[in-house]
């Protein structure tokens, strides 16, 4: 990410916390609306308090964005207990757009093609480092099967 996507998304990011609670219920509905399937993986989850958590999760990468490299122990964990929770490699581009069509409702004119691309560049970043982390937690995981 450039320096000025890392602005762009913190800037915007200041302007989705007071719609913070809306916002995650949107990113909810958005990615159970793309995929169904998905919402099995969330059975016997307090999901009022699994938004709370999606918000204060982008709320700590937002933060960290100025030195996202001492983030990656933490997202590669949350990589593989998603993993952990049926979470598959090709989920990641169904929360990637459902996310992508929650920041644009809520900022609304604010979201313009610079600030799509920085959201983009920052979702890309993180989903990496946690599907990387997830692609490599499995062999181990087989092995222990084997």
């Amino acid at each position: 990410m450039t320096p000025d996507q890392k602005r762009i998304v913190q800037e915007t990011w200041r302007q989705v916390l007071p719609i913070s609670e809306a916002a995650s219920a949107l990113f909810y509905d958005r990615l159970f609306e793309l995929d169904p399937a998905l919402r099995p993986l969330f059975d016997g989850v307090d999901l009022p308090a699994q938004r709370k958590k999606l918000m204060q999760a982008i709320a700590t990468v937002v933060g960290g964005l100025e030195n996202l490299d001492a983030m990656v122990p933490q997202i590669s964990a949350l990589g593989r207990r998603h993993a952990d929770y049926g979470v598959t490699d090709g989920h990641y581009e169904t929360v990637g757009a459902a996310l992508l069509w929650t920041l644009e409702q809520g900022l609304g004119d604010a979201w313009t093609r610079e600030t799509e691309a920085a959201w983009t560049a920052a979702y890309t970043a993180i989903a990496g480092i946690m599907r990387e982390a997830a692609n490599d937690a499995l062999p181990a995981a087989d092995a222990a099967v084997a």
